[in-house]
């Protein structure tokens, strides 16, 4: 029985292959820690392999990436002043690897594939945390909180938020069949639940406005480009200028009281203020990738210590650029963030200068969610985690909208003389 490589590489051709292996990378992201190497070599086995299949096709021209690997780069170079240096070379390892996954990933599925892989990944990640989790008491702010399978109830959030997102995209953007219709829904009933239970005012907010930002941008998708564009600004300019009269009054503490939280944070603002006197000691290249939580390093000891952190790791600053800057210092955070704002910006061009564009406007979801949350959390600087994954795929997009919606070449058509003279 021979198989056609189509049905593994065709973006038209693999959705059920594509789905299911986006789905296992998600479940693989979430609950590696508890399943061990077991599970990511099930992640490495349901990419890497495809290359074997058609290189060409699989990779495409590794000069359209060069941008998207300058930062996991950087990360490698980082070892030689890194003071954990086979801790950052391993990682760096495993984040470049990590990358290569979702370049072919992005190559090879369609954006309909991935949000219905999306969502089904999701599903299974909460179920089973539904299933098997538990609660966990936060000595900070003295409440108990559901995280479910996870050690942070704001991941199991951030699953719940990526859950409603891809099951409102899978039917309201991408217009899968009716029969994906009950899976999408009982993902976002599954969100629902494990986003009231877990908690998280950081995951809450952000999916909320997400959420009316897309439900936005489709509205303006009806109006011609020009016009979009003027009320995409006026909208912009209105929402600053509501948004910093809210703060003005109060707004702010208002909406964290609603969750048990206060000005503080539950003490993200002295952890940043940690990080930020950290970041001085290197300010150009930083301490090293991974080479800041180090167990036995005097600071790292101390931070774990005043947050309760007894299994002393899976901890950081809670803050994607003051991370970035302790350990890759400004070049660093500079590559990093040149790849967060040409994805935010490619496809917001996309959106506002397209009549209709569905995926664009489920990548620009994605990539809105991440830079978000990366004020307040970590997604996108760690290997074999679901937000890094998600970020390079929508990055990696904005390349292969260049090539496909080229022109295509028209090529004469050439007559034989026999066959005119018939016509004749």
């Amino acid at each position: 029985m021979r198989i056609a490589t189509s049905t593994f590489i065709d973006p038209d051709r693999n959705g059920v292959y594509g789905a299911l292996a986006v789905a296992l990378s998600f479940f693989v992201f979430a609950y590696s820690a508890r399943f061990g190497q077991i599970s990511i070599l099930a992640y490495y086995g349901v990419w890497l392999p495809l290359v074997l299949l058609d290189y060409r096709q699989v990779l495409g021209n590794p000069l359209r990436y060069l941008w998207m690997f300058a930062f996991a780069v950087f990360c490698f170079i980082s070892v030689f002043w890194s003071p954990a240096p086979s801790i950052s070379l391993r990682t760096a390892i495993q984040y470049l690897s990590h990358l290569v996954c979702a370049v072919i990933a992005l190559r090879t599925i369609s954006i309909a594939t991935l949000t219905r892989g999306a969502t089904l990944g999701c599903a299974i990640v909460l179920t089973y945390s539904l299933l098997f989790g538990s609660y966990h008491f936060d000595p900070l702010d003295g409440t108990y909180s559901f995280v479910g399978a996870f050690a942070s109830k704001n991941q199991l959030g951030f699953y719940a938020s990526l859950g409603l997102i891809f099951a409102y995209a899978g039917v309201a953007v991408i217009r899968s069949s009716l029969r994906w219709l009950p899976v999408a829904a009982a993902t976002a009933l599954l969100s629902a639940y494990s986003l009231f239970a877990s908690q998280s005012a950081t995951s809450v907010i952000t999916t909320l406005a997400i959420l009316m930002v897309v439900v936005g941008l489709q509205l303006l998708g009806r109006f011609t480009p020009p016009m979009r564009k003027l009320l995409f600004a006026s909208g912009l300019v209105i929402g600053v200028i509501g948004v910093t009269l809210a703060l003005g009054m109060g707004a702010a503490d208002a909406v964290l009281g609603v969750f048990g939280k206060d000005s503080t944070l539950t003490g993200r603002t002295y952890l940043w203020q940690q990080g930020i006197e950290a970041a001085r000691q290197s300010p150009v290249f930083g301490v090293g990738y991974q080479g800041y939580w180090v167990r036995g390093f005097p600071e790292a000891e101390r931070l774990w210590e005043e947050f309760y952190i007894d299994s002393r790791g899976g901890f950081h600053f809670h803050n994607t650029y003051i991370e970035t800057m302790v350990e890759t210092g400004a070049v660093g955070t500079v590559l990093l963030c040149a790849i967060l704002l040409a994805s935010f910006i490619g496809h917001l061009k996309h959106l506002l200068h397209h009549r209709r564009n569905p995926d664009a406007l489920v990548m620009f979801a994605v990539i809105s969610l991440l830079l978000v949350r990366s004020f307040v959390e970590i997604d996108v600087m760690h290997p074999y985690h679901v937000g890094s994954f998600l970020f390079y795929i929508t990055a990696g997009t904005l390349t292969l909208r260049q090539r496909v919606g080229a022109r295509p070449m028209l090529r004469p058509v050439r007559i034989h003389p026999m066959s005119a003279g018939a016509a004749g």
